[in-house]
């Protein structure tokens, strides 16, 4: 009598906790006995297993790790002060561009209000000492070129070629006036830089190839040529050109200023990458420049190679700030997307898709950040810069495929940020030395033999 007594207690127990409402709504959509008797059959480790799922449904929300495609921490070893610059240009970045960006990039337009405002940053030149510039580490250099393109590789390209090429010619190769006149000027923004040196059939063999030619008068030197892929030469106030000398047969430099005579710059259009950048088509027609506009210290191609060298490097941290913004870009949407119930990030072919995609990554963060330490050793090698541009940009390519895969069809769109990675690897891929270049040149290095003729 007493058990039976406990098992109707027990049943008045359950019926008090029974909501009759939702069990009559859930009777019409399944058969509450074949329930009972499917729960009837579990064992307590599937009973078990079963409420942990009911549970995690109803529970707080499942807090994930942080997005941080620096994964080793290799910026503990910047100082507080970089580290500062570094977030300083990060959030720059992300309040700044990437609002905006992909407006700008779908319509082939240049974002000309945010020239101001890198100006109030205060980076440009960044490795330059005087004319204004703060004289930081090449380091720094490669750090802020990561972290602007992170967010965009085409406003970093904007930034390299005023703040690396441009810049850099005047600094390692100009006189102390021309110094005076442009760094200042440059760093502050109020002058746009651009740097002339491939041509419409000369690329890679710029180093004895070049047709633009420069022949020395008597009202100053005279500029005949083409250069093709100019970046910021629509709009630049000055162009580093690179021409040949008629009378020596050696490669100079010459400062031309916007608006001189025979110099005409036509937008190039039609681009699938780096739609930011304004890229130009010179033609000169016998314009003349005075000789106190020629690089005073440029008076071969090895001079040129110096700067490309410097400048090379750069581009390299732009890779894999290409790669990291792909990358975060496409783990954000792995874990917000869901499927079958749950984040695709869950799913093991897609966390095997991602955990690639950073072993790549911090591959390449790893070399560039001991490039740069050869570099502000003064131990860096024309090898150590192609070889850091060969690998980045190889596996940049890499890590923005994948991101673009474990998106799907919306990898695709501009929305999601990806498909622009996608597009502006492909560029970043090809310029300052090919692939193919820049293995000549290490194989050179480690073997002895010159492949290049």
């Amino acid at each position: 009598m007493a058990g039976t007594f406990s098992k109707i207690k027990g049943a008045i127990q359950l019926l008090k906790t029974i909501d009759f409402d939702k069990l009559g709504k859930l009777s019409e959509k399944v058969d509450l006995q074949k329930v009972m008797d499917g729960f009837s059959k579990l064992d307590d480790n599937q009973l078990k297993g079963l409420m942990k799922m009911l549970n995690s449904g109803g529970g707080k929300k499942k807090e994930l790790p942080q997005i941080n495609g620096d994964f080793y921490e290799l910026h503990l070893r910047l100082s507080e002060e970089e580290r500062a610059i570094q977030l300083k240009v990060r959030e720059f970045m992300e309040r700044e561009v990437q609002p905006i960006v992909n407006h700008y990039w779908l319509r082939d337009e240049f974002p000309f209000e945010l020239i101001p405002k890198f100006a109030e940053l205060g980076l440009c030149g960044v490795t330059y000492k005087g004319y204004g510039c703060p004289g930081l580490p090449f380091l720094m250099e490669g750090i802020i070129a990561m972290e602007i393109a992170r967010v965009d590789s085409s406003i970093a390209t904007f930034f390299g070629v005023q703040s690396g090429l441009a810049m850099g010619s005047i600094y390692m190769c100009g006189s102390e006036a021309q110094k005076q006149e442009w760094l200042p000027q440059m760093h502050e923004f109020r002058k746009i830089g651009a740097f002339g040196l491939t041509e419409p059939e000369v690329g890679s063999g710029a180093a004895g190839g070049l047709t633009t030619t420069a022949k020395r008068t008597e009202s100053g030197w005279v500029l005949n040529g083409q250069k093709k892929w100019i970046g910021n030469a629509p709009f630049a106030d000055v162009t580093i050109i690179w021409a040949r000398d008629l009378d020596d047969g050696e490669v100079k430099g010459f400062l031309v200023r916007k608006d001189t005579p025979g110099f005409e710059v036509e937008k190039i259009k039609g681009k699938m990458a780096l739609r930011i950048v304004q890229n130009g088509l010179i033609t000169m027609k016998d314009c003349v420049v005075p000789e106190s506009d020629r690089l005073e210290h440029a008076n071969s191609f090895k001079d040129t190679a110096k700067v490309l060298q410097m400048t090379r490097a750069g581009v390299a941290w732009m890779a894999v700030g290409c790669a990291r913004g792909a990358y975060e870009n496409a783990l954000d949407y792995t874990r917000k997307r869901k499927q079958f119930g749950k984040p695709i990030a869950a799913f093991q072919l897609i966390q095997n898709h991602l955990v690639e995609m950073l072993s790549n990554l911090t591959a390449m963060q790893s070399m560039v950040y001991r490039l740069s330490e050869l570099q502000d050793q003064g131990l860096l090698k024309d090898e150590h810069a192609s070889l850091a541009k060969v690998f980045c940009s190889l596996r940049t390519r890499d890590i923005v495929s994948k991101s673009r895969e474990v998106m799907g069809g919306n990898g695709i769109l501009l929305d999601h940020n990806v498909a622009r990675f996608v597009a502006d690897a492909e560029a970043i891929y090809s310029y300052e030395g090919t692939k193919e270049i820049n293995s000549l040149i290490v194989g050179r290095a480690i073997t002895g033999f010159s492949a290049f003729v």
